[in-house]
């Protein structure tokens, strides 16, 4: 057999395996050992708050940009009704000519 060393990306690869191998058995003793069901009732309050955050945030992120694309829309809208009286326009004749 020959000496295969083994580079420190292979160590810190292993090193990383155990680490999680040990927080994934971790999980299970914290949730169903240590935790009592007024700790779970508490973080699903915690979620709430912190969801209702969010969408607050995103709402007051979000609402002056609605108005500009709103905007857009109309004046697209404008230019589309425009465009199409313009080719209606171009492609008819007035009464009485022909072409």
């Amino acid at each position: 057999m020959t000496g295969h060393t083994h580079d420190l990306g292979e160590w810190a690869s292993v090193l990383s395996l155990g680490v999680a191998v040990h927080a994934s058995f971790s999980v299970f003793w914290f949730l169903l050992i240590d935790a009592s069901r007024r700790d779970f009732h508490q973080e699903l309050v915690h979620a709430g708050h912190d969801l209702a955050w969010a969408a607050a945030s995103m709402r007051n992120e979000l609402v002056p940009h609605a108005a500009c694309l709103r905007h857009a829309v109309y004046e697209g809208r404008e230019l589309a009704r425009d465009a199409a009286a313009l080719l209606l326009l171009l492609t008819t004749s007035p009464k009485g000519q022909l072409r």
